[in-house]
């Protein structure tokens, strides 16, 4: 439930500021996205990783895959605290 929570409130900030040139809500969206890797536990982000995504989260990123522009920036944000924790999580060499 809390993970639809998120989607629901990413997918609803990260459209709604997708016409601003510099993604401010973006921004927002990145950092909520940031938190929840660098909160969750080890456990957590391998049990999450097995689920199956929920129909918002299938959205926002058939979204962000169909706007190359937003979804560079969006990778450029969350990349390196992603990756990080996922290393020191074991999930990638």
């Amino acid at each position: 439930m809390k993970r639809l929570y998120l989607f629901v409130v990413v997918s609803g900030l990260l459209f709604a500021g997708a016409a601003d040139a510099q993604y401010p809500v973006l921004d927002m969206v990145a950092q909520k996205v940031i938190q929840k890797y660098q909160q969750s536990t080890c456990e957590q982000l391998w049990q999450q990783k097995n689920e199956p995504k929920p129909p918002m989260e299938q959205e926002v990123i058939q979204k962000l895959r169909s706007d190359p522009q937003m979804s560079t920036e969006f990778i450029n944000r969350v990349a390196a605290p992603i990756a990080n924790e996922m290393f020191q999580c074991g999930m990638i060499p």
